[in-house]
């Protein structure tokens, strides 16, 4: 086990992503242990606070402040008298089983989430993550120049009402902080690539899912109550088990995010009608 340079114990829980942090005194957090937290995140993309207690409301939102606004979501269920804090419930419908990266339909996606799990079966329940940067280092260098002037777009339509929502991000993004480059689509949330036609944009869609998914990316954390997750919303995405007989509750806070950046797209939305022109244009040169 690791020293993370303060009081922390690091522990990398696979070889793509993710770290089980302890020691970690939530409510006493100084902002030299956030600054590590941080740093930590960074380098590992989730991390995994086993021996953390149960936190009380208000000490939950405190942490997560540590690192921006907190986010209310719209519709997700709230522990009373905490509008940040939504509670995620398995008897609810909460079972996050497809790949995702968290409101990617949002111009301003979420940064990071915080969960805490106060109630899990004994066997099942885990949560996976995947770690982005890899994903993108898995493709082709003549795909990822093309793949880097592309943009997607990401929907959500919440069943049983009118709400819909629509944004349109870079296929790659650029972190923030790292500088480092990931692929920015889901499975769940990304429709189409505009600049492509739709048969080419499913055609590379899907392949971009699978190397998101793929095993030799992805880490796995066990759940027990009172353990918490933090993970990386830029450069991850994640996945809920769905394989238990049980309940299953959490309590997660979000923090807000930045509009995600990366190269500007280099050709404009693909049409019929432009497609025809080249087909036209190619038979005339012959």
């Amino acid at each position: 086990m690791a020293n993370s340079g303060s009081r922390f114990q690091v522990r990398p829980v696979s070889g793509a992503l993710g770290a089980e942090v302890f020691g970690v005194p939530f409510g006493r957090l100084t902002d030299a242990d956030l600054a590590t937290v941080r740093e930590l995140l960074l380098e590992h993309l989730v991390l995994f606070f086993p021996d953390a207690a149960e936190l009380e409301p208000e000490a939950h939102k405190e942490f997560g402040r540590g690192f921006g606004k907190l986010e209310v979501h719209p519709f997700l269920a709230k522990l009373p008298g905490h509008d940040e804090l939504v509670v995620l419930d398995s008897e609810q419908g909460a079972k996050a089983d497809v790949w995702h990266t968290d409101v990617t339909f949002s111009d301003s996606p979420p940064v990071a989430s915080v969960l805490q799990i106060v109630q899990c079966p004994p066997a099942g329940g885990d949560t996976m993550w995947s770690n982005q940067y890899l994903a993108y280092e898995a493709v082709s260098a003549p795909l990822r120049d093309l793949l880097d002037g592309l943009t997607a777009v990401h929907v959500f339509e919440h069943p049983g009402t009118s709400y819909r929502a629509e944004a349109e991000h870079p296929v790659v993004r650029t972190h923030p902080e790292t500088g480092r480059r990931s692929l920015y689509v889901n499975r769940l949330f990304t429709r189409r690539i505009p600049q492509l036609a739709p048969v080419e944009s499913e055609l590379i869609l899907r392949h971009l899912f699978e190397l998101s998914e793929s095993p030799q990316r992805v880490c796995r954390f066990r759940w027990q109550p009172g353990a918490i997750a933090m993970w990386d919303n830029r450069a991850t995405q994640h996945y809920a088990v769905n394989d238990y007989v049980g309940r299953r509750v959490g309590r997660r806070v979000t923090i807000l995010g930045d509009k995600p950046e990366g190269e500007a797209p280099r050709w404009g939305a693909w049409t019929a009608e432009t497609a025809g022109n080249g087909v036209r244009d190619t038979m005339a040169r012959a």
